[in-house]
């Protein structure tokens, strides 16, 4: 366990490294492309339904949608009913300059509320088949920038939020997870609007580039179980 300062904002870290989104050092062991994708898999669907559902507590995990990974990218395991969307993240999530872009250990269980839903999936979704298919991180890229330009992918709508509250996530090279945090997207022109980054804020951004909207986290007090998270 690593205690993480950040301008005077105390936090602690399960992980050897920092935040699950920020582009870490190039000293780090993640991969420059994408080998077999048979590694970026789970190949019992049941447990990446139930790693996907610890992301949220069960009051909310238990009535979402699940997504799971296959070959050809995500699909829907469970029709849920309360416009949650529950999914395991894997690596190509990250900023497309990061050294851990195609690290096949990373998992982040995440679950999406229903604003988020409607924007921020069809971009995780679209990822994925592109990585999937074996795209370069630079070709991303390059049509993530084409799907906003044309109107594919769309800006965050107010409220989209996700939480990440799973003791089961594995990121930063697969160290383990990060603090429990609620996790807002956000246009990159309202990072201000969250006091975020400054000296004893509770609030961080992800920067993702130029493209995607911009991540503020707000760690919190208990894992989905409701068992407390080290402080």
């Amino acid at each position: 366990m690593v205690s993480f300062q950040l301008r005077g904002a105390p936090l602690l870290l399960l992980a050897a490294t920092a935040l699950p989104f920020v582009a870490r050092a190039a000293a780090n062991e993640g991969l420059p492309t994408r080998g077999p994708i048979a590694p970026y898999l789970m190949p019992n669907r049941q447990a990446e339904v139930s790693l996907a559902r610890s992301a949220a507590p069960p009051s909310i995990a238990a009535h979402a949608s699940v997504l799971v990974l296959t070959s050809h990218g995500f699909v829907t395991a469970v029709n849920g009913t309360n416009g949650f969307v529950c999914v395991v993240e894997r690596s190509w999530t990250a900023p497309f300059t990061d050294t851990e872009f195609w690290n096949p250990k990373e998992r982040g269980p995440d679950c999406y509320n229903p604003p988020a839903a409607r924007t921020e999936i069809p971009q995780l979704v679209q990822e994925a088949q592109w990585a999937t298919a074996g795209l370069s991180n630079q070709q991303m890229e390059e049509r993530t920038k084409a799907a906003f330009a044309d109107g594919s992918f769309k800006s965050p709508l107010p409220g989209a939020f996700g939480l990440m509250l799973s003791k089961q996530g594995h990121l930063n090279h697969a160290h383990g997870p990060w603090y429990p945090h609620m996790m807002f997207f956000i246009p990159q022109d309202q990072v201000s609007n969250w006091a975020a980054n400054v000296d004893n804020s509770p609030t961080q951004t992800a920067d993702r580039g130029p493209y995607l909207s911009t991540l503020v986290m707000v760690p919190v007090l208990t894992w989905s179980d409701g068992s407390p998270a080290p402080h």
